[in-house]
């Protein structure tokens, strides 16, 4: 936090390298993109302290331990390894795909000997040649896929890595469309003294551009990002495209009852046995 009155320099950092890519059915798909740089990738647990809440991995860790089994998992968007890192250390074996390069050299610079395999390339596309019990993506990730064709793609994607009964997860957010005032088109979502986040929802498109504001070492940092946001229902449908059904649904990874008042959820599928 900066001293009173002290002057505060602005720096805001767009989006940065893309990749070509096709759907599993051989349409194209939009040059997939990564949302964190170096500069994020060096700053993730700063920038969002909440998520390493060490009751919450715990609850997250214990809920995907107990769907493996101790069989291998798949995260997509493994990231840092926020997840991956203490689940490996439950004796799961973990593999990972992650378009950022910077955000896994983080990974591998916390933990060089975890064991934690990642394939550089996009989640919705990218295959390894493995099967396995679990395949996971969290943290509202699946909206950084903006267009519907590329979320199909990445659940048949989830499906195709899936052994024989086993299990699709994501962690997403609900739009917060009902907050909206009438006739407005954005929302704070986050109010600190260091951070301000605002959704602005573009409903035609079904789009959401998710702003931040951070105050980092005298600085002030801004940083945005495009999310197509989507319903439960919706992703329950492409999951059906993708030769999945829905098993459960909770608000929370504590296994809170999911309500017409819940603000996210945790969804599992099941692939055919």
């Amino acid at each position: 936090m900066t001293k009173p009155n002290a002057p505060l320099s602005l720096a805001f950092r767009p989006f940065g390298n893309s990749l070509a890519r096709a759907s599993g059915d051989g349409n194209a798909l939009p040059m997939a993109e990564t949302h964190f740089d170096a500069w994020i990738a060096s700053r993730y647990r700063t920038l969002w302290p909440e998520i390493f809440e060490p009751s919450l991995l715990d609850a997250a860790v214990d809920f995907l331990a107990d769907l493996t089994q101790g069989e291998p998992a798949l995260e997509l968007g493994i990231g840092t390894g926020r997840i991956a890192l203490p689940l490996s250390r439950r004796g799961v074996p973990v593999h990972g795909i992650d378009l950022s390069p910077a955000m896994v050299a983080e990974l591998r610079e916390e933990a060089p000997d975890a064991g934690v395999d990642v394939t550089i390339g996009d989640f919705a596309t990218t295959a390894v040649d493995a099967t396995f019990r679990l395949v996971y993506l969290l943290r509202n990730t699946i909206t950084n896929l903006t267009t519907q064709d590329e979320q199909v793609a990445c659940f048949r994607n989830a499906s195709h890595h899936l052994e024989p009964g086993g299990f699709f997860v994501i962690e997403t957010y609900i739009p917060e469309l009902r907050r909206l005032p009438p006739g407005e088109t954005s929302q704070v979502f986050t109010a600190t003294p260091t951070h301000i986040g605002v959704g602005e929802y573009d409903v035609a498109k079904q789009i959401e551009v998710s702003r931040h504001w951070w105050v980092i070492d005298g600085a002030l940092e801004a940083f945005s990002s495009s999310h197509r946001y989507v319903w439960p229902s919706e992703l329950d449908l492409m999951a059906r495209i993708a030769g999945m059904t829905l098993r459960e649904r909770w608000s929370d990874w504590y296994r809170a009852p999911f309500t017409s008042e819940s603000r996210s959820h945790i969804s599992v599928w099941q692939a055919s046995a």
